[in-house]
């Protein structure tokens, strides 16, 4: 049975990702990329469906015990697990190595104390659980092979194989090191290089530490922030520069319920903010990156802006469900692609433009195909602000005209209308400040309900959103306008969990809402950034970093969040570790490190 959502620990290679439990069980890796296939899928059914457990041996009618204490090593992916057992402590250390050559996840077994009784068992199954793979050794190695792909074991352990289960029994005392590697090749391929996990750990850890090096945030939240780069870091795809949501799928925000969806793209408003948040903390690079994979992946037809796409720049994302999978705790149905890929969400418009203007901003150095991308992206917007769409939610319900899609619309226009005046682009310069101010008049007089002073989550609706927060950030009203006061205050009341977090949108419970979709959800952790963020910025300073640390508490013991959490349930939900999670984090701790608001 797989555990909690904030059992898991992420260790990565930032081209894939694994997620491990408490009890050194792998639930989760898709092989070679963030969005291949699981060989390990255990995560969204049962151990039938993969899984590799490393740790102290048990009896098999009993639970595997869970590590006593795990840290990640230093300020890396490096996770280290510690189990306390009645013959003696052990530490497994669990890592994949950033890629040179194939992919590799290293477990490293080490005695601390004692002479403690260890077994691993690898069960691999390809295509998501639904493929047993044709498991035998070749010049002394062990191979799984399945169609195209090719996994290899790697151990100096004794192995057995048992009921298509790949074994081992060993023992470890003080200073004894004991290495399990597993290696994917293209089965065509010739085998993988021996792996040689002493020197991949020392490699991975100096890796993790320059990078770290680079940060230039050095305020009271350090801690947290680094964590949280260190996360978005590893959910960027490294060939190419996209960023994944997560690297999961199909973990619920409704436990039990059918509000399950595929992370593992590159969604351009999560990536915007991402890079927002990595600019502002020094990371240049990764900046840069994404901005050619943006500007590949929309090359050609700017014009039809997707608001996803494949790690590489895919577009075609189909949706499909896994029917032989029953689903994180029963949560159906299992789906990989998303068909949320070709809505119609206008605020990405806003996003991919605000991002390319803090790069401008910040002296990333020019390309005058960013700025020839951005002037095609108004253009588009000259004709289709007015439109309804989905909505930065992604609503599978009608198309509304949603303010703050109306708002982001707004922001692209103003960005680059801000461009061209710096002397970087040409473009009609009146007839777009002309329409700046046509689509602010339009969201005040349309979008904003008198009577309560606040503005709605759509013209003409009653709802709020929390995307309303927003305003005051995105420089659309200033932070000490009635209207902006009054909207912080109706979110609070309207929308705020007994908890004090609060949630995107009201939901229907059993009905289908405003998303077309049954079920409730979670308060929505980025959301409740954005209210700490709010709070700062009208001079309610206290109340801020209240909040702000009382989301702190709610990461797991290694500083990960997943994308919302259940108040009644008290647990993380949605998929994990969440990009639009993290990188909230970030810019709140940076305003309440600006403002000075923060404890002693």
């Amino acid at each position: 049975m797989a555990g909690r959502i904030e059992d898991y620990a992420l260790i990565g290679d930032m081209q894939t990702a694994a997620l491990v439990c408490r009890d050194g069980t792998v639930d989760w890796l898709c092989l070679p990329r963030f969005d291949s296939h699981a060989i390990f899928a255990g995560l969204l059914g049962t151990e039938e469906h993969g899984f590799w457990r490393l740790g102290p041996a048990h009896a098999a009618d009993s639970q595997p015990p869970t590590a006593a204490r795990r840290t990640y090593r230093g300020d890396s992916l490096i996770l280290e697990s510690e189990w306390d057992t009645p013959r003696g402590t052990v530490r497994v250390t669990d890592f994949m190595p950033p890629r040179d050559g194939a992919p590799q996840l290293i477990r490293i077994v080490e005695g601390v104390t004692g002479r403690v009784p260890m077994r691993s068992v690898l069960r691999m199954r390809f295509s998501y659980g639904r493929v047993v793979p044709w498991v035998h050794k070749h010049d002394g190695r062990t191979v799984a092979v399945a169609g195209p792909d090719s996994v290899w074991f790697d151990t100096s352990a004794e192995t057995y194989g048992k009921a298509l289960t790949t074994y081992a029994d060993f023992t470890v005392a003080p200073g004894d090191r004991i290495a399990f590697t597993i290696s994917w090749e293209p089965s065509h391929k010739q085998p993988p290089a021996l792996p040689e996990p002493e020197q991949s750990l020392q490699a991975t850890e100096d890796f993790w530490r320059q990078w770290v090096e680079h940060c230039t945030y050095h305020g009271p939240y350090r801690e947290a922030v680094i964590r949280s780069l260190i996360t978005l870091k590893a959910l960027t795809y490294a060939p190419t520069g996209g960023i994944v949501a997560a690297p999961t799928t199909s973990l619920p925000e409704d436990i039990g319920g059918v509000r399950n969806w595929d992370y593992r793209y590159t969604w351009l408003r999560d990536a915007a903010i991402t890079l927002s948040s990595l600019l502002r903390t020094g990371y240049r690079e990764e900046a840069r990156a994404w901005r050619e994979w943006l500007l590949r992946a929309v090359a050609g037809d700017p014009e039809n802006l997707q608001i996803m796409y494949g790690i590489a720049g895919e577009r075609e994302l189909g949706e499909a469900e896994l029917d032989w999978l029953p689903g994180y705790e029963t949560s159906a149905p299992v789906r990989v692609g998303n068909g949320a890929a070709h809505q119609l969400q206008l605020d990405v418009y806003g996003e991919v433009t605000e991002a390319l203007h803090l790069a401008h901003m910040t002296g990333l150095a020019r390309n005058d195909y960013a700025s020839l991308l951005q002037l095609k992206l108004i253009r588009y917007l000259e004709d289709h602000w007015d439109e309804p769409d989905e909505g930065i939610w992604e609503v599978r319900g009608p198309r509304r005209h949603f303010v703050h899609s109306k708002v982001m619309a707004w922001v692209a226009v103003d960005r680059t209308i801000k461009l061209i005046e710096s002397g970087d682009a040409d473009g009609p310069l009146e007839r777009w400040k002309e329409l700046r101010d046509d689509i602010h008049r339009d969201v005040c007089e349309r979008g904003y309900d008198k009577e309560r002073n606040t503005f709605t989550q759509s013209y003409g609706s009653q709802e709020l959103d929390a995307s309303l927060l927003l305003i005051p950030q995105m420089g659309f009203l200033p932070p000490d306008d009635k209207r902006v006061i009054g909207t912080i205050e109706a979110i609070q009341r309207e929308l705020s969990t007994s908890d004090g977090f609060i949630l995107r949108y009201p939901t229907a419970g059993g009905d289908e809402g405003v998303d077309g979709l049954p079920g409730d959800e979670g308060a929505f952790l980025a959301c409740s950034f954005w209210m700490a963020d709010d709070l700062a910025m009208i001079g309610r300073v206290d109340e801020a970093r209240k909040l702000f640390e009382k989301l702190l508490a709610l990461r797991n013991d290694l500083g990960l969040l997943a994308e919302e959490w259940d108040p009644r349930l008290k647990r993380q939900v949605g998929n994990f570790p969440q990009a639009f999670s993290h990188v909230p984090l970030i810019d709140t701790a940076l305003r309440l490190t600006a403002s000075g608001a923060y404890g002693g």
